[in-house]
């Protein structure tokens, strides 16, 4: 059974820690938060859980050995250096870290202090993303266009003249960094590192982007993007093939998912969803910490780690193609 600590008090690191407790691998030892009431609170339902809310006292715990992080984005290297150089290994919400410069250093540090970093992209754990693989294994591509538009919960805030975290460089926010990260995950996860990636967004006077349009090409073909937080799309996203086309409502939470065939014919790809989306990540990676050594789980954590480098470095180039800079870009 993994001790697990958890930071941050949103829905999502409530999610992530009824998923971990559903696997049956995982026991919620402590959190941290910047306020005691509000850490006290949201763990109220466990009894038994210390609450912290001083991060160095929180990752010297002895009874941790895995953290969740789920804190704004520009907050996970400082929080995730923390708890590696304490002997913890950590589980950080997607995008792990602002810039490759971040990603190396943590990852070098992870190395040194034998612990290992676990960037939570969860769709790519879901079985359906692995159906969509093997399903495509055989096919030859020709193109993609995905697609995640939700209008966000923090757009009143931002039209009342208000900056949000998530629309603030200082927290390294913008579309990219939220919605957008689903996208260039899927899209690597299917098809690999592009040869080139291309970024064309709308910016807020912040100077980050609130939607915008990506391009990835690899060698036959090409993957566009879009995503937004200004607005709603309903509209499917497609993957081409010399034999028809691939229809998924959605990359990021795929309910229904069909094959049309160039004679216009259809099947409905069968797939299984997990009632906590959560689920598969919080259960593979307590496998993977339970016995890290094995070849396979070994083999594992490769492929999750350079899937995680290459997303952080499309990131950081589609941003610098739309001139999008965080201050954790700027040196001191």
């Amino acid at each position: 059974m993994l001790k697990l600590g958890v930071i941050g008090t949103s829905w999502i690191c409530r999610q992530f820690i009824d998923a971990a407790i559903e696997t049956g691998k995982y026991e919620l030892k402590a959190a941290y938060s910047r306020s005691l009431e509000k850490g006290e609170a949201f763990v109220s339902d466990f009894p038994g859980v210390y609450v912290f809310d001083d991060l160095a006292n929180f990752v010297n715990f002895e009874k941790l050995d895995v953290i969740y992080i789920a804190s704004p984005n520009s907050l996970h290297y400082s929080q995730t250096k923390a708890a590696v150089e304490s002997g913890k290994s950590v589980i950080v919400e997607k995008p792990a870290f602002s810039n490759p410069k971040e990603w190396d250093e943590i990852h070098r540090l992870a190395h040194e202090n034998g612990v290992y970093v676990l960037e939570a992209a969860r769709h790519i754990h879901e079985l359906v993303f692995q159906t969509i693989k093997d399903f495509l294994s055989d096919k030859t591509i020709t193109g993609a266009n995905l697609i995640y538009a939700k209008y966000s919960t923090k757009m009143p805030a931002l039209l009342a003249g208000e900056l949000p975290n998530k629309w603030n460089p200082k927290f390294s926010g913008g579309i990219l960094a939220d919605l957008g990260v689903y996208l260039v995950y899927w899209a690597i996860g299917q098809f690999g590192l592009p040869e080139a990636a291309h970024y064309k967004a709308q910016l807020l006077p912040s100077g980050v982007d609130v939607s915008g349009y990506g391009l990835l090409r690899y060698g036959d073909f090409d993957v566009s993007l879009y995503s937004a937080g200004n607005s709603f799309s309903y509209q499917s996203s497609e993957v081409y093939t010399t034999d028809g086309t691939l229809i998924i409502d959605s990359p990021a939470t795929p309910s229904s998912i069909q094959f049309v065939k160039l004679d216009g014919n259809s099947e409905q790809i069968n797939i299984k969803i997990a009632e906590n989306p959560l689920f598969a990540e919080a259960d593979d990676f307590a496998d993977f910490l339970s016995n890290p050594t094995t070849s396979e789980n070994k083999k594992n954590y490769a492929d999750w780690t350079e899937l995680s480098k290459f997303v952080n470095q499309i990131l950081f180039t589609m941003r610098q193609d739309a001139a999008i800079v965080f201050d954790a870009d700027i040196d001191d």
